[in-house]
């Protein structure tokens, strides 16, 4: 029960009262996600990142971006939806995350949309069968479902290593 509470918190959290909302949508095998356009802070074509040793298997290594050293996380890998095949329409999505920039490979980005709060649902409860922790709502826009994540709070959790999660609030 208070995963469920949690989740209505935080997808209140996102729309605000009566607030609008902007999110980039992209996506993953057959499902598209959106996350909070304010995180974005650019998007790249894919290009085979430098490897680093002893990483987990979801951080494909780290590219050079402007004088700046970004991590790169694939999603597919991360999500468990298995091996992606890069390609043209591979992108890399640059996040400014706790003061840190962090790079996410996706399959394809869709579009920029704006939700409000009646278009924004809690994520089902689930119980402990699978972890829903970084879902912070269902969006629906005409016949389309977006699984709404909270990508900060997934980048900065223990698992990835990525940034300090003492540094977000």
């Amino acid at each position: 029960m208070l995963q469920t509470t949690t989740q209505k918190t935080a997808a209140s959290h996102i729309a605000g009262a009566g607030e609008a909302n902007e999110f980039l949508t992209f996506r993953l095998g057959a499902e598209e996600y959106g996350i909070e356009i304010l995180k974005v802070q650019e998007i790249r074509g894919w290009e085979q990142p430098t490897t680093i040793a002893n990483a987990p298997e979801f951080i494909k290594g780290v590219i050079n971006l402007r004088g700046t050293i970004v991590p790169i996380v694939d999603m597919r890998i991360k999500f468990g939806l298995g091996d992606a095949q890069y390609n043209t329409l591979t992108v890399v999505i640059i996040l400014n995350i706790a003061k840190r920039v962090v790079g996410i490979v996706v399959d394809a980005v869709s579009d920029v949309i704006t939700l409000d709060a009646q278009q924004i649902r809690p994520a089902p409860d689930f119980s402990a069968s699978f972890d829903t922790q970084y879902i912070t709502g269902l969006g629906t826009v005409d016949e389309r479902m977006l699984i709404l994540m909270n990508i900060e709070k997934l980048m900065t959790s223990a698992d990835m290593a990525l940034v300090d999660g003492d540094t977000v609030q």
